[in-house]
């Protein structure tokens, strides 16, 4: 805890583990920790995870852990408080390498049988050629797997997530779409900060 006292136009600042009478006790931001993860090809899924990092950036206290799929280690998954993942649409789905990083999450960092991601955020977003490509379907896939893992999922920027157009009418990232990656990624930190106790609360 952060003990503040003011004289004057002077405060003084002190960080003690007793009570004192007289002073008010001013509780710092709880840190909370978001993964970002993704896959990229392109290069446009990667604009929209550095935009949703930034999003999650712009709330106090919280550290942005951006790291594309194959990269994630079992510690960067554990100790996240939220998960965020991007995945271009392919076929109307998620790519084969985040269906494999979800896969992993039980072949190689074994979540079960202890559900060790129950109870933390979870949030989506992709990239998609086309308008009618399946990105609706893609975001609810990776909520899905979420969910199946005790998850607590949360939109953004959309009704289910952050998305982008990049081909056809619409070539490439606009700043409206980035605005929603960064919207997602704000809320999602937003939303964590209410469920992840800080350290002097816990006892």
């Amino acid at each position: 805890m952060m003990l503040r006292r003011t004289f004057g136009t002077t405060m003084v600042a002190v960080v003690i583990g007793i009570s004192v009478e007289g002073w008010v006790w001013a509780e710092e931001p709880p840190s909370v920790k978001v993964l970002v993860a993704y896959h990229s090809v392109s290069g446009h899924t990667e604009r929209m995870a550095e935009a949703v990092a930034e999003g999650a950036k712009s709330v106090e206290g919280t550290l942005v852990v951006l790291k594309r799929v194959g990269q994630v280690t079992a510690e960067d998954l554990f100790s996240s408080d939220a998960v965020v993942v991007g995945s271009p649409v392919y076929w109307a789905n998620m790519a084969g390498e985040v269906k494999t990083f979800f896969d992993n999450w039980q072949f190689k960092f074994g979540v079960f049988p202890e559900f060790k991601m129950r109870n933390k955020v979870g949030a989506a977003f992709v990239t998609g050629g086309q308008i009618s490509g399946g990105k609706e379907l893609t975001m609810l896939t990776i909520l899905a797997a979420m969910l199946g893992n005790q998850m607590i999922v949360v939109s953004g920027g959309g009704a289910f997530g952050a998305s982008a157009t990049t081909e056809g009418d619409s070539p490439g990232l606009d700043k409206k779409e980035l605005a929603e990656a960064k919207a997602l990624g704000q809320r999602v930190a937003e939303v964590t900060k209410r469920f992840v106790v800080s350290p002097h609360q816990k006892d």
